[in-house]
């Protein structure tokens, strides 16, 4: 695990940001995750996530949005940032995620073990 968390460190580190639409949550879907990640976040009950996946939203998404941003999972920090993930508003970070970090990440979740958040 330790290796993994290094991992999503330096991957994190490497996202570029970009102003979202306010209050758009479309990328706010079921998503999965890393075990490592998810290990970072609430536990929610299986009557929360079932609601939030009956839905198809994500069951950290609160009224006014992500209630754990700051620890939210690489895939959900990806949307907007590459080509393979665009915002549907458009949005986008000056400059896009390096492809070869874009592909390393892509390598280290077909390696990683995936659980549904």
């Amino acid at each position: 695990m330790f290796e993994q968390r290094d991992q999503i460190r330096y991957f994190r580190s490497r996202i570029p940001s970009f102003a979202c639409v306010e209050g758009c949550h479309d990328c706010c879907g079921p998503v999965l995750t890393s075990s490592e990640e998810i290990s970072r976040l609430p536990s929610k009950t299986k009557a929360e996530r079932a609601a939030a996946l009956a839905e198809y939203l994500c069951p950290h998404l609160g009224a006014k949005g992500c209630t754990v941003y700051a620890e939210r999972p690489i895939i959900c920090r990806l949307f907007g940032t590459t080509p393979r993930l665009p915002c549907p508003h458009g949005r986008a970070p000056e400059v896009m995620i390096d492809p070869r970090i874009d592909a390393q990440i892509q390598k280290f979740f077909i390696e990683v073990r995936q659980v549904l958040v």
